[in-house]
């Protein structure tokens, strides 16, 4: 049960009428009159008199504001990822972002300026920034204990008094993300608000995927066993002659990169108690990568099995951050399965991996998403995300502009922004079926090239949606499988079926802030090296190097956040369940 003290802190926060950012409707009940409105009357003497009351006016509020509008123009600062698309536009400076711009400016006369950071190295920058104290206004980051850390520093301004007080000027944030969500890491005690997480409006998260025409060339069925998927490996191994012919050198059999934390999720879920409570889940989820979650030490264990029969490929661990070999080995032809997020080969149009399979070797060659991983029940286990966790949005100290940078986020979360973001124009990168009236995503032709789309649906723009939002939740569903151009819409719905089955949803718990997860020692690297070591060990030395990275894990800080999370859920609820 939650304490009263956190209900007491919500409730103070949201006892205000929401009035939009952009609506006039209480402007226009003060605004100037015409000259066609002044009254006139006729005096009963016979004598004409005008009104003598002056048109009313009004000025700017104390935020400087009319009529939904700055008064003088503001300049604000975004942060922007940049993925270094081949064949990309410059991240900051396309056809989208300048359509961002007109719209801040005509909409609030706000100028908007971006800035990019390495989407591949987000973690490293955003520190740099803010430590240089040269962030942008509006940053948005997946670590939030490097917000937490500068926010012990006097580096983040405090959202909730921000809010508190300028709830009018987001009624579409709040629409959209709910009291709940924007609420997610209010601190219960002190009342704090570092960070605003994003929504996501498409909860599938990763899928294990299998190259069908290799099944189909050596008569195999879809595995649905992590046996008969561990046959299926063998069997790309043991064939690469007539699977690659000339480049049966280049056969990898199953792919995994230096994040095997991400990149092996299915099979480390699949060890985990289905039957899991939300306590033990949120204890020993520090991260996305369930490093201490029990299961994850024997999934390893079988992924090292894998390497030392020549399984998987011999050389993940040595390429990392925005390294391409991966993806280029995968569109190449080279590789028979991998695990990755659920929509990972459709992703990117004609340069998707599909896509590219598909140009070279015809439409049979492809990837499909399967579930194989059997847990102890024999289901499926895997989790969505929650709706919560995705980007953290927080303004940095430095932001001397926060009202704008509030429009901004409403900005952000209106659906017709949104819309506009994810599909663009019809005609331009997207059509509408004429049968289902779904819509259809397709890339830009030449004329239209800076349209081009650097990020699946324009994600690094919709900084507090991610996925999918169209006008409707029935026209969202029918067109996500249409949401990926080049590809086939039925490989998509499979996916998304796939990534679905038996799948949990985890508990969003709201603990405040936990001061261990800003103190630890460089625990992703730590965490990173350990499930790489460990994969790549010998079979007889598997023990000693997981228990000891795991140790070292434990005692740079690791064992300190479970015991502060323990702690904090206790303090907080009332059960083991939320």
């Amino acid at each position: 049960m939650k304490k009263q003290l956190l209900s007491a802190v919500l409730a103070a926060t949201m006892v205000f009428t929401l009035v939009a950012c952009g609506s006039k409707d209480a402007a226009q009940t003060s605004a100037p009159q015409t000259a066609t409105d002044t009254a006139v009357t006729e005096d009963t003497s016979g004598t004409d008199t005008a009104a003598a009351t002056e048109p009313e006016t009004t000025g700017p509020d104390e935020r400087g504001m009319q009529d939904g509008k700055f008064v003088d123009t503001r300049h604000i600062t975004v942060e922007l990822y940049d993925r270094n698309v081949d064949g990309g536009t410059e991240a900051g400076n396309n056809a989208w972002t300048q359509w961002i711009q007109q719209q801040m400016l005509d909409r609030y006369n706000v100028e908007v300026e971006f800035v990019t950071v390495s989407r591949w190295q987000e973690a490293d920058d955003i520190n740099n920034l803010l430590a240089s104290q040269t962030a942008p206004d509006i940053c948005y980051t997946y670590n939030y204990s490097a917000i937490q850390t500068y926010a012990n520093m006097g580096g983040v301004i405090d959202l909730a008094p921000l809010l508190e007080e300028n709830k009018d000027l987001v009624p579409s944030m709040f629409d959209w993300l709910g009291e709940g969500v924007i609420y997610q890491d209010l601190d219960p005690n002190a009342g704090t608000l570092w960070a605003i997480e994003g929504k996501r409006n498409e909860i599938c998260r990763i899928n294990t995927f299998i190259r069908k025409d290799w099944l189909d060339t050596l008569g195999l069925a879809v595995p649905s066993t992590r046996q008969e998927f561990e046959d299926a490996l063998i069997a790309f191994r043991d064939n690469a002659d007539t699977l690659l012919g000339s480049d049966a050198s280049k056969m990898v059999p199953m792919s995994i990169s230096y994040d095997v934390g991400w990149r092996a999720a299915t099979l480390i879920e699949s060890f985990m108690d289905p039957n899991i409570t939300d306590k033990e889940y949120y204890v020993n989820g520090y991260d996305s990568r369930a490093f201490t979650q029990n299961g994850a030490k024997e999934a390893t264990r079988v992924l090292n099995k894998w390497y030392n029969e020549g399984l998987i490929w011999k050389d993940f661990a040595v390429h990392t951050g925005d390294d391409t070999t991966e993806d280029d080995m995968i569109k190449a032809g080279f590789v028979g399965a991998f695990i990755h997020n659920y929509d990972y080969p459709f992703r990117n149009g004609k340069d998707s991996i599909n896509a590219t399979l598909a140009a070279q070797y015809g439409d049979q060659a492809k990837f499909i998403a399967i579930n194989t991983f059997e847990d102890k029940n024999g289901g499926y286990n895997k989790y969505t995300y929650s709706n919560t966790g995705d980007r953290k949005v927080f303004f940095p100290a430095t932001n001397d502009e926060p009202i704008a940078s509030l429009c901004y986020l409403e900005f952000m979360s209106q659906p017709e922004t949104v819309e506009f973001l994810q599909i663009g124009e019809e005609g331009v990168i997207h059509t509408v079926d004429s049968a289902s009236g779904a819509v259809v995503i397709q890339a830009p032709d030449d004329a239209h090239h800076d349209w081009y789309q650097n990020s699946g649906k324009n994600i690094d723009m919709t900084i507090n949606c991610n996925g999918l939002r169209l006008a409707t939740p029935e026209l969202t569903t029918l067109s996500l499988a249409y949401a990926y151009s080049d590809v086939d819409p039925d490989d998509v719905k499979n996916a998304i079926e796939v990534a679905q089955v038996d799948a949990k949803t985890p508990k969003t718990p709201s603990v405040g802030d936990i001061q261990a997860e800003t103190e630890g020692t460089d625990l992703d690297g730590k965490r990173d090296q350990t499930y790489d070591k460990a994969v790549v060990a010998s079979e007889a030395d598997f023990d000693s190097v997981w228990d000891q990275g795991m140790q070292e894990y434990l005692d740079a800080g690791g064992q300190a956040i479970i015991d502060e999370r323990a702690a904090a859920w206790d303090a907080t609820y009332s059960s083991d369940n939320l």
